[in-house]
């Protein structure tokens, strides 16, 4: 009647790893589930989750590649001598990213390995609350019990199931990181941060890129930071189809993609042909296979994820779950791995400490970066009305735009405060190069209460971009030029 283990991890993400890892620490049995169903073209990749694999690390990557090809445009001002024209080789940067990635991926199944860890390369699912069934791609089947189950399946890209041609024509994130050749001439309709980082990518390593949208950038970021964002990547080269949704996707005779779309505001059919047309229009939770409903665990009708409470605890008292497939979280690795690993804790470490969610920092890694943590001026609005809260802001130049010339019209900094006495910041946003070493150490002040006096106390390291994040004086109530000059 006993258990075989006392926890099982079903998912092999940042969140569900770290959950295995810190429980195996307390010298309890433990096992991990992974399997990643191919994508609808056949991709395919190791242990890791999301981040590893298909999103953060080689997106980052990718980014560093077009930022690196700035940075030779820079170079010329600076005196160097580069060779034109200078050209990007897309299998060259691929192959290295892949590789890369496919380290982590065996460093994963080592880091298992050593902390005791049981891995299963298999698709687990449910067949009673305490019992998970694991199914091998061969169709082999293993039977686990155990004491306690945390889901960490995480969410994979949608398709727009509705638009002719989609699936048969279009790509994804998960697939767009493991193409062997360039996309050429790539279209991604619909604007979520990963379509904005991946049109600021490959536009910076020189292909013809177009993003459609068709209401506004970046939904639930703050919505000045969005259009700031996205009118730099204009100026940079993306192209962008504004209130415009594509109706179908057809195969031409010389392999490329036309795409038809209808265009709101002139009431018109148009339509451009494409090497590539990648999907984002956002995630979907991965408990389709999982069988929930068999042991009676709750999701949200409209979203599908588990619904938890603060302890990550599903409707069944022993069933938890971290992560993406949760309702109401934030969509990233950190928080999954900090409540994976407190969830560890309170289950074999004797502790109680619930994950925070607030104050949770963020970047958008686009061509000219955008880091975020706290409330959305729009936000703050709403929480506490627009006669209670105090915005400070400045536009500045970096000082290494300066010898190279380079446009710093989208580089803004505002923080966002409470107007009573100690002026408590409520949000800070940040636009600008390396935003999230910016704004990471901004974080710990604003987790911690910061207020305003409180930051202009604080001496700025000369000359840095972030230094200008303690000199902000100007609001925006004033309504005096925001513009920064001299030193």
């Amino acid at each position: 009647g006993k258990n075989e283990y006392d926890l099982v991890v079903v998912g092999g993400g940042s969140g569900g790893l770290a959950c295995a890892k810190e429980a195996a620490q307390f010298g309890r049995k433990v096992a991990v589930l992974d399997y990643v169903e191919p994508s609808l073209q056949g991709t395919k990749w190791g242990l890791g989750g999301t981040c590893v694999n298909v999103g953060c690390i080689p997106k980052k990557l990718m980014h560093q590649a077009a930022l690196l090809g700035s940075a030779l445009k820079d170079a010329q001002h600076y005196g160097w001598n580069i060779a034109q024209p200078v050209h990007h080789t897309w299998s060259v940067m691929a192959q290295a990213v892949q590789n890369y990635v496919k380290s982590l991926n065996w460093g994963h199944r080592v880091q298992l390995q050593d902390k005791k860890v049981k891995y299963f390369n298999m698709k687990g699912s449910f067949s009673d609350p305490h019992t998970i069934r694991g199914l091998t791609k061969a169709g082999k089947e293993t039977i686990i019990t155990a004491d306690n189950v945390v889901i960490a399946t995480g969410g994979r890209p949608k398709y727009p199931a509705h638009i002719a041609g989609a699936l048969e024509y279009g790509i994804t994130s998960d697939d767009l990181f493991w193409l062997k050749e360039s996309p050429g001439k790539t279209l991604t309709p619909f604007v979520f941060n990963v379509s904005l980082e991946c049109a600021g990518f490959l536009t910076g390593i020189g292909l013809d890129t177009t993003v459609m949208m068709r209401s506004i950038p970046l939904r639930g970021f703050d919505q000045q930071m969005a259009s700031l964002v996205t009118e730099h990547m204009e100026s940079y080269g993306t192209k962008f189809l504004k209130r415009c949704f594509p109706i179908k996707v057809e195969k031409l005779e010389s392999n490329r993609l036309q795409v038809t779309w209808k265009n709101t505001d002139l009431g018109t059919e148009e339509r451009d042909s494409f090497d590539t047309v990648m999907w984002a229009v956002g995630r979907a939770p991965d408990t389709e296979s999982l069988h929930l409903e068999t042991v009676g665990v709750k999701t949200n009708s409209e979203t599908g994820k588990i619904i938890v409470d603060a302890s990550e605890t599903t409707s069944v008292p022993h069933i938890y779950a971290i992560g993406d497939i949760t309702e109401g979280r934030p969509e990233l690795t950190p928080t999954a791995i900090a409540a994976g690993k407190l969830l560890a804790q309170r289950l074999f470490g004797k502790s109680s400490e619930l994950m925070d969610y607030d104050n949770v920092p963020t970047t958008v890694f686009t061509p000219l970066e955008y880091g975020c943590v706290g409330l959305s001026e729009e936000a703050a609005v709403q929480c506490y009305g627009s006669d209670n809260i105090e915005v400070y802001h400045a536009y500045y130049k970096p000082l290494e735009f300066t010898v190279a010339e380079r446009d710093a019209t989208q580089c803004y900094m505002k923080m966002v405060c409470l107007r009573e006495r100690k002026q408590r910041i409520l949000g800070l946003h940040f636009i600008g190069p390396n935003a999230g070493e910016v704004i990471q150490g901004f974080a710990l002040g604003i987790k911690c209460g910061a207020t305003y006096p409180q930051l202009m106390k604080t001496i700025g390291i000369h000359p840095t971009c972030a230094e200008e994040m303690t000199k902000l004086h100007i609001t925006k109530r004033s309504g005096l030029d925001a513009t920064v000059t001299g030193c």
